[in-house]
């Protein structure tokens, strides 16, 4: 009688690949640290997290921080908040929507928190993968909300409303990149989980992504400079 995978053999793939890279590069930044967990700066997090100015002077090709910093952790309470989050949905909409649509999602997520960051703080220094999973979890919000199931007794609803008074109220937390991610998420998940996956639908939704990602980038590159 064949066996169901269960625990992290269950995790779709993406889902996967996005956690055990978020782990290695914490790993790789502690270790240039000098082994800090708490979220001391080393030299590789001042290479690959979101900072303005060096997007701003450092000519075009800096942009890659707008992809880099979200996987550069600042501590591991950070990391595991954002890891925890990422694994819950990344079960629920992998599945639902495949791995290239997936990406498409968790990209433009993490694209439009980046812009978010930039906009309203350019000249923080920003990293994390927040921007990215609350995108997820208002995708998540919206596609539940679309198959008439009540996005507040799912809980999802919540933990949004949750995350977004966290983000006003804690010091710290970059609003720019939380709403950003939020935005993009709800924006793609919306056209995306309102179809039924065809082969035309999965084009469609990556098209939507990469179209959000794009303005996201340009919009980064206007306000930086």
């Amino acid at each position: 009688m064949p066996q169901r995978a269960s625990g992290w053999a269950a995790v779709p793939p993406v889902t996967k690949g996005i956690i055990v890279l978020n782990v290695v590069v914490f790993v790789l930044t502690v270790m240039s640290a000098g082994g800090d967990l708490g979220g001391g700066r080393g030299r590789l997090q001042g290479d690959l997290a979101l900072f303005g100015p060096d997007i701003e002077y450092g000519d075009w090709w800096q942009l890659y921080r707008l992809v880099t910093s979200g996987f550069v952790h600042f501590g591991l309470i950070h990391l595991a908040f954002n890891l925890v989050i990422l694994y819950r949905f990344g079960e629920m909409l992998e599945p639902a929507l495949g791995p290239l649509r997936f990406t498409g999602l968790y990209l433009a997520s993490l694209l439009t928190g980046s812009f978010g960051a930039l906009a309203l703080s350019p000249h923080a220094f920003t990293g994390g993968a927040s921007g990215a999973v609350f995108g997820l979890v208002a995708a998540a919000a919206i596609g539940l909300h679309q198959r008439g199931i009540n996005v507040w007794q799912s809980g999802v609803g919540g933990l949004l409303v949750v995350n977004l008074v966290l983000t006003f109220v804690v010091p710290g937390i970059s609003i720019g990149g939380h709403v950003g991610g939020m935005v993009g998420g709800f924006l793609v998940g919306a056209f995306m989980l309102r179809l039924e996956t065809t082969r035309r639908s999965v084009i469609d939704g990556v098209l939507v992504a990469a179209i959000i990602s794009a303005l996201a980038v340009t919009g980064s590159a206007l306000v930086a400079r």
